[in-house]
């Protein structure tokens, strides 16, 4: 574990060289929820899993609940690393940073993974929620609130196959703390719309979600694939809102094109006399 002056920690999850897949996880969990599927990346490829502020290792600091201040962290903790550029991936929570963190560093980020997230800003129903939940968090000072998330994260199959999900998800949801509970729902329900972001975001993007996906679903994938100017889209059959939990060699394999496709992508010369059609 490494822990820098942003507050943030950091954990090797795949060895490999060159540019890092930098794993952001979602909520209320932290890096752990990537492991299973870290371990089903080809060698080579390099994972890093980050313990968002005030989840899991890494702490407050004082942090105002805003992703902007999030992503601002993330890109110093990995800069003081000696990382010069990443392929950002983001589940849920997670997701909401790396559009932060495209925003506010795009020459940092040079490929974006989205996974069972969505590009849009919360709606008023669903910003009230948060707010409720973060007051009774803080309120009762525990994270009771929550505790009954697994339900609704994890799909209907894995509610009739995959049992053994529902404890290792509320092992994860257990460790958070009611302060951080309570600080990334606040941050979440401030959030603005970032599409224009991916529109604007010139390298490749992966949208990956579950098909019983009921809190991000698949019309919110559509609509991050259609922004995008350089998208692929995968739909992960018979899992929820945790994909990269449910069936993590499905969503590696994802993750895993997608840091190829930088790699082609970086390594393709643009020569200046290269012929361009006129408009």
């Amino acid at each position: 574990m490494t822990t820098t002056s942003a507050a943030l920690a950091t954990f090797p999850l795949h060895d490999g060289g060159g540019t890092p897949l930098v794993l952001l996880h979602g909520f209320p969990l932290d890096h752990r929820m990537w492991a299973a599927a870290a371990r089903e990346l080809p060698a080579g490829v390099r994972a890093i899993g980050v313990d968002l502020p005030g989840q899991g290792h890494s702490e407050l600091s004082g942090m105002a609940p805003r992703l902007e201040d999030v992503a601002d962290a993330v890109h110093a903790t990995l800069r003081d690393q000696g990382e010069g550029n990443a392929v950002v991936v983001g589940l849920s929570l997670g997701g909401y940073v790396a559009l932060a963190l495209a925003e506010r560093h795009p020459g940092f980020v040079v490929g974006l993974g989205l996974v069972d997230t969505k590009s849009t800003a919360d709606t008023d129903e669903a910003r009230a929620k948060r707010l409720r939940v973060a007051a009774a968090v803080e309120e009762t000072q525990t994270i009771d609130p929550v505790l009954g998330m697994p339900a609704a994260l994890l799909g209907a199959t894995s509610a009739a196959r995959r049992r053994h999900l529902f404890p290792d998800l509320e092992t994860w949801i257990r460790a958070q703390s009611p302060v951080g509970v309570a600080w990334a729902q606040r941050a979440m329900a401030g959030r603005p719309d970032r599409t224009d972001v991916l529109r604007a975001f010139d390298g490749p993007v992966a949208v990956v979600v579950g098909a019983e996906d009921q809190i991000t679903p698949l019309a919110d994938a559509e609509h991050m694939v259609h922004a995008a100017n350089d998208g692929a889209l995968t739909v992960v059959p018979a899992v929820g809102h945790m994909s990269a939990v449910e069936d993590p060699a499905t969503v590696a394999a994802a993750l895993s094109l997608l840091h190829r496709r930088v790699a082609e992508q970086t390594h393709r010369p643009r020569w200046p006399w290269q012929y361009r059609p006129e408009p």
